[in-house]
């Protein structure tokens, strides 16, 4: 049935108990002075408000039935309740603008009347047009005028002004644009902006007159990284990610090993490397082989014990194929593009939605982390204990004859650095599990309150949540420990044996205790996806450590490395397959799917409306 509604003003409202409804009041009145009665409404998007707000508004809404209250029980953020309003408004032109009414209402014809009268599909008011009276403070004016040339600059948008809150649209750009408009907080403005120019619809900016009210709500957090990671994102799908076909990102890859494995050769000699290859005992490289495979049921296993306490129960085949084929993406693709193809195929085959795929990598990964970490740990202390750290400091200060520092160290460092990470993470974690108060989300707004820290706490609570979900059942804990540092055990039983291939004249202790150490760290470095399946920095620390605490010549050393590397992706690729062809699965086709898959829901479109 047809309201008789022309105009539908959304007022997005968090905590405005003091100011609300004197906005909603005066919000009436100026469109009552324009528009003929029964044509426009006012939606109090209430935003899970802790404050007198709700109450304001459903008294509002029943005093007068132009006003409605669109209320949510949870924060969504101030594009979540926008578009929460909007899909339950009942207007064809859709205004909204801030509550604190800085921008002069007598602007407010003009803003709704240039979209009702088919002008424009979208307008903006603008503070940086000339002809406006903006009387903006400096903690204001620098970072607006700053955001809006990044805006122009990366995004090619030639407004002056992305974020007035002072707009308007039609219901037909909403409905264009407002699914593929992926923030929910105060980007949301921006991307609405520049979506609808490159959608092709007129988008007006007129000048407005504006004045300050209150404190500014401006955040140095959410500014610089939040909007700034929001712009480079938007950039990225907009101007880059449509060029990066299949084609472009497997040469892409190919070109970072490729570049990798010949820089190598500046302070390596190729035909050393390659006669030590020739010379490895090929019995001893198939054992290794055969040992490596031997960890894949176990990774199936893993998974499995993980997804069991997420809710899904899965056959161990089933799951061994999916870590076979994720990592054979992470193989070939770049980025670790391979973990959200196993996303992908528990979604595609088993009905598993992204965010569980997407949480079980997630524990996945803290596990391998913190197994890798530990087994690395252990033999350094072992080295302590001996007094034995002294060759250590030398291999790193020093250097080792035919082994680039530089390389080595930032492989070093990287491995720190993720080590670390991991460490302090679950100890984080464990603290948390261990308060009764919410320590995540005290931590991040303790250093910003606005939306994008509740958007981040958010986030960093799914996460905790999941890993805790595994630690609270000691029973799945301890299976999925044991088996990640079987997992490992054979990754390093595998580089050992490969090691061995090479008739270095090694005690077996030493070679047991170098060769965990050598690629736990090697393995701690090449986290960083800077090229598919981390070759480069795994080579140059497992090189600098097994040559600097061994006999073993560089030469000896990188071709162990790589040999032991190429063995285990063999055994990938060729699982790979098998497991494509078995559960008829296309890898790119996967990678296709799997872009922009995201774990965050748009707002429910049927909102609490009274």
């Amino acid at each position: 049935m047809d309201s008789g509604v022309e105009v539908s003003v959304v007022l997005p409202a968090y905590n405005e108990a003091d100011t609300i409804e004197g906005t909603v009041r005066t919000t009436l009145s100026t469109l009552a002075a324009f528009l003929p009665s029964g044509s426009f409404e006012v939606l109090v998007a209430e935003d899970g408000c802790d404050d007198r707000t709700p109450a304001i508004a459903d008294r509002l809404a029943a005093a007068d039935e132009r006003v409605r209250h669109v209320h949510s029980d949870e924060r969504l953020g101030r594009g979540g309740a926008l578009e929460r309003a909007f899909a339950a408004a009942d207007g064809d032109t859709l205004v909204y603008f801030d509550t604190d009414l800085a921008t002069d209402m007598d602007h407010l014809e003009e803003l709704v009347e240039r979209v009702r009268s088919g002008e424009a599909d979208v307008a903006t008011g603008s503070r940086w047009l000339p002809g406006n009276v903006a009387d903006r403070p400096a903690k204001r004016g620098v970072p607006s005028r700053a955001y809006n040339g990044l805006v122009r600059l990366f995004l090619r948008s030639p407004l002056r002004d992305h974020q007035c809150g002072f707009k308007s649209l039609s219901r037909e750009a909403f409905e264009h644009l407002h699914a593929d408009v992926a923030d929910e907080h105060w980007f949301w403005d921006t991307e609405l902006l520049v979506r609808a120019q490159r959608a092709g619809f007129e988008v007006a900016e007129f000048p407005v007159e504006w004045e300050p009210k209150g404190d500014t709500k401006v955040d140095l957090v959410r500014d610089v990284f939040g909007m700034g990671s929001q712009i480079l994102r938007l950039w990225w799908q907009l101007s880059v990610s449509p060029r990066i076909t299949r084609r472009v990102s497997v040469g892409a890859g190919a070109l970072l090993t490729v570049v990798a494995l010949a820089l190598m050769t500046l302070y390596l000699d190729p035909r050393a490397v390659l006669a030590e290859l020739e010379g490895a005992n090929l019995r001893l490289v198939a054992l290794a082989a055969v040992v490596y495979l031997l960890s894949w049921p176990l990774r199936g296993a893993r998974y499995r014990d993980i997804l069991n306490e997420l809710g899904y129960r899965e056959r161990l085949g089933f799951l061994t194929g999916a870590v076979f084929i994720s990592q054979t993406g992470n193989l070939v693709f770049p980025a670790r593009a391979g973990d959200a193809v196993r996303a992908y195929v528990v979604k595609a085959r088993r009905g598993i939605p992204y965010p569980t795929g997407f949480a079980s990598l997630a524990v996945e990964r803290v596990f391998d982390l913190l197994t890798i970490t530990a087994l690395g740990g252990t033999v350094l202390v072992g080295y302590v204990l001996t007094g034995a750290t002294g060759q250590i400091v030398t291999a790193v200060s020093d250097g080792v004859p035919g082994v680039d520092p530089r390389s080595a160290r930032v492989a070093l460092a990287v491995a720190a650095g993720v080590a670390a990470a991991a460490l302090l993470a679950v100890a984080a974690i464990v603290v948390s599990a261990r308060r009764d108060d919410n320590l995540v989300r005290r931590v991040v707004t303790g250093v910003s309150s606005d939306s994008y820290a509740d958007y981040v706490a958010g986030v960093l609570e799914r996460f905790v949540a999941d890993v805790q979900m595994i630690a609270a059942d000691r029973g799945a804990f301890a299976r999925v420990g044991v088996n990640s540092l079987a997992i490992w055990g054979l990754d390093v039983v595998t580089a050992i044996i490969v090691l061995a291939a090479f008739d270095v004249a090694l005690a077996p202790a030493t070679l047991v205790a170098v060769g965990f150490f050598a690629v736990s760290v090697g393995n701690l470095a090449k986290v960083l996806p800077l090229s598919p399946g981390g070759i480069g920095l795994y080579e140059a620390a497992f090189t600098l450590l097994v040559a600097g605490l061994t006999p073993a010549t560089g030469a000896t050393a990188f071709g162990a490395a790589v040999l032991d590397h190429a063995v285990k992706n063999l055994v990938t690729v060729a699982g790979g397959v098998v497991s494509m062809l078995s559960l008829n699965v296309s890898l790119t086709s996967a990678v296709d799917e799997t872009t922009g898959a995201g774990t965050d829901a748009k707002p429910d479109p049927d909102p609490d409306v009274e």
